[in-house]
């Protein structure tokens, strides 16, 4: 039987090269190699398989949940999978003509470094609510990156002329220069600010 070629995301994109900096998100990030990332839910109901699913998918599924700013999951893009994968299709091809680098590695690293290490939980000790500072876990982390980059993408563009895929390029390249102006990233700090003072 022949080999497998390389097979490349979109026919475009190769993700055999892009490394993963962040130690702890290793196991968390896939880069599965495949051509279209649409896997039919096969690990929806296998617990902590979602690990397993390439990163661009992940965050297909996330633009899918789209609503108003205060309702988030009203289901106006429930279903419209091939749309979403569209626009994240689109948003590949502007932020290589941009940067001229992987966008698929922009990508990685927007999530990297919007991905939040602390956290805070409720204890309730005796009828009293404690607010306690805890550590992420991987898929956590990259779970709450995918969200601040999908829910701030879908407030900066609801009921604004300027497409989602100029925006969402737009925050993927200053998320992955670590710019503190980037929504993703100022909500990361935002957290972690919190969970700081619940020490």
């Amino acid at each position: 039987m022949p080999e497998t070629q390389n097979l490349l995301l979109f026919r475009k994109w190769d993700l055999s090269d892009i490394e993963i900096h962040d130690p702890g998100l290793k196991t968390a990030i896939s880069l599965r190699k495949m051509i279209l990332p649409i896997t039919y839910g096969r690990s929806a109901l296998k617990r902590f398989n979602k690990a397993e699913a390439n990163i661009v998918e992940r965050l297909t599924n996330k633009l899918m949940h789209f609503g108003k700013k205060y309702a988030k999951n009203t289901g106006r893009m429930a279903g419209k999978k091939i749309r979403v994968m569209n626009t994240v299709k689109t948003t590949l091809e502007m932020i290589h003509l941009k940067t001229g680098k992987n966008p698929v590695e922009i990508l990685v690293r927007a999530v990297e470094n919007s991905a939040p290490n602390e956290d805070t939980t409720r204890i309730v000790y005796g009828g009293t609510v404690y607010h306690v500072s805890v550590d992420v876990s991987p898929i956590r982390r990259v779970d709450l990156a995918l969200r601040f980059i999908a829910d701030s993408v879908k407030e900066a563009t609801f009921s604004n002329p300027k497409a989602i895929e100029e925006h969402l390029a737009e925050h993927l390249i200053m998320a992955a220069d670590n710019n503190p102006d980037a929504p993703s990233i100022k909500k990361k700090h935002e957290l972690e600010r919190i969970a700081q003072a619940s020490r």
